[in-house]
């Protein structure tokens, strides 16, 4: 009788060492990375150049609309008015992945708002219409794209279009941290990329059209959030993608998650970064 009581506290006594290895291990797994979901991330502080964390950093995946913010150099940097009208035709209809949009053929708006839509509600056809209407045309829109990612040291990118639909547009986390940085010094970008909602007034023919679109990241309309800039993505071949620059506790941090596959994902591995990277300043504190 006396045995079998031994027994079985000594069956309680391991179960409950048991429990406090894997909760110690599970706090020092927490302390020591945010645990992100997505396949790939990189997250560095911009301030002192720091990489906090990286998982997969240097691969070279797909990278959907990210696209668009080498898109917005290359349209800025060209010096093309950006108060010019321009027209949406059938060819800035995406026949690749049928991708639907608001912008009818024949809708007529500036280039300015273009951009903006192309950037803060990665509208497709106006980051396509952009390219058509570029001096030299697509073509030359490209070229202009891949010569500015050798200027910027982006070795391991390649694009093939401006809206980030195909998949032969490609880059690693390290290079898109690149991309950020150099898009962090273009007022234009950070401030269209993070408009919350923007109603338009195009034209089609002569009749007024009025056009209202969010956000694609909804981050940028919840008031806890800081962010300078940012870019969500999408297409089969790539998964969700972010990447944003904001600030927490204080400091400019660059969050980049590429290839999520569930839905809320990229969301939810900026929140746990967010979190991580808290608890680690009140360890600090402490």
């Amino acid at each position: 009788m006396c045995r079998s009581r031994d027994l079985k506290f000594i069956y309680i006594f391991v179960a409950l060492f048991g429990l406090l290895l894997v909760s110690n291990e599970t706090a020092e797994a927490r302390s020591s990375n945010p645990g992100l979901k997505s396949r790939i991330g990189l997250v560095v502080d911009l301030d002192s150049d720091q990489v906090l964390y990286e998982k997969n950093a240097d691969e070279s995946v797909p990278i959907a609309s990210i696209t668009k913010l080498m898109s917005a150099m290359v349209l800025i940097d060209s010096g093309v008015p950006l108060l010019e009208s321009i027209t949406i035709t059938k060819e800035d209809i995406d026949r690749y992945k049928g991708s639907r949009s608001k912008l009818q053929t024949g809708t007529t708006l500036l280039r300015a708002e273009a951009l903006k839509l192309a950037l803060m509600a990665s509208e497709n056809r106006a980051a396509a219409a952009l390219s058509r209407v570029f001096p030299g045309g697509k073509q030359a829109f490209v070229a202009a794209m891949n010569e500015k990612a050798v200027v910027l040291g982006m070795e391991n990118s390649f694009f093939v279009d401006s809206t980030g639909l195909r998949p032969g547009n490609v880059s690693s986390a390290q290079d898109l941290l690149k991309l950020i940085r150099a898009s962090m010094d273009y007022p234009l970008i950070k401030q269209y990329s993070t408009t919350r909602e923007f109603k338009l007034i195009a034209k089609r023919g002569k009749r007024k059209v009025n056009l209202s679109y969010v956000n694609s990241n909804r981050l940028v309309r919840n008031s806890r959030w800081d962010i300078g800039l940012q870019k969500t993505g999408y297409i089969s071949e790539a998964g969700q993608c972010l990447v944003m620059q904001t600030t927490v506790t204080g400091k400019s941090i660059a969050m980049i998650f590429l290839d999520s596959w569930g839905k809320l994902t990229r969301l939810g591995d900026a929140g746990r970064t967010r979190r991580w990277l808290e608890r680690r300043a009140a360890s600090k504190k402490n």
